[in-house]
């Protein structure tokens, strides 16, 4: 059995229409959290626009589940036009608890079945200090992303070991989560170490994680 980890994000004003969909799945294990799109401030105020707040629902389905799901983000929230939301599915190789999921090492398979591993895009995930997200993501725009969703945090880092990689845990943090087509992954992450890095005030560390299918970054394609 196939296990993937769906993220979806959307406006918050269709946060619950989007968890409505999950449930007439049966997707129970759904967690949601807030967010801020990253358009720019110039055009924000060029667009007389707010700050555009988001929901992030995340949840785990088997392969036929994750397909129904982002099936019904098209058809009934037309996700397949971008601005509406984006939906995503990464593979999960190892999971434990729960009454129904047992544990897997990193060498069992899901049943034998081993996730699609036919990466087109990739989610990246960039840790950086409180208030530096607009800087970040010029730098991932000087890359060629198009935009991210901004997610606020706070470490766990204990006094004798609040270090990762050179960034306190402890403080307050800002997340960005950035879709990005494969081929200009490694170029935005670049881009963001050599501008926004450890060694300056940004403090920013950033990891991809392979995603398997993708609904709402049609423009992407169209490029």
């Amino acid at each position: 059995m196939e296990l993937y980890f769906v993220i979806s994000i959307v406006g918050r004003h269709n946060a619950d229409k989007l968890i409505d969909l999950h449930h007439s799945l049966n997707l129970s294990s759904v967690f949601t959290y807030f967010g801020r799109g990253t358009a720019t401030s110039e055009h924000l105020s060029f667009n007389n626009l707010e700050p555009s707040e988001k929901t992030i629902v995340g949840a785990v389905a088997t392969a036929d589940l994750a397909k129904q799901l982002l099936k019904k983000a098209k058809n009934e929230m037309y996700f397949d036009i971008p601005g509406n939301g984006i939906m995503m599915t990464i593979p999960i190789k190892s999971i434990g608890g729960g009454k129904t999921l047992a544990y897997l090492t990193d060498n069992q398979v899901l049943g034998g079945a081993k996730p699609e591993m036919n990466f087109e895009n990739e989610l990246i995930i960039v840790i950086l200090n409180e208030g530096f997200s607009d800087t970040v993501m010029e730098a991932a725009r000087s890359a060629g992303a198009v935009g991210g969703t901004q997610l606020h945090a706070k470490g766990t880092g204990r006094s004798k070991s609040e270090k990762f990689f050179g960034v306190s845990l402890a403080h307050e943090k800002d997340m960005l989560y950035i879709v990005a087509p494969e081929d200009k992954k490694s170029a935005i992450m670049q881009a963001i170490n050599k501008e926004c890095g450890t060694d300056t005030h940004v403090g920013a560390i950033c990891f991809s994680l392979p995603v398997t299918e993708v609904v709402g970054i049609r423009r992407y394609e169209d490029d």
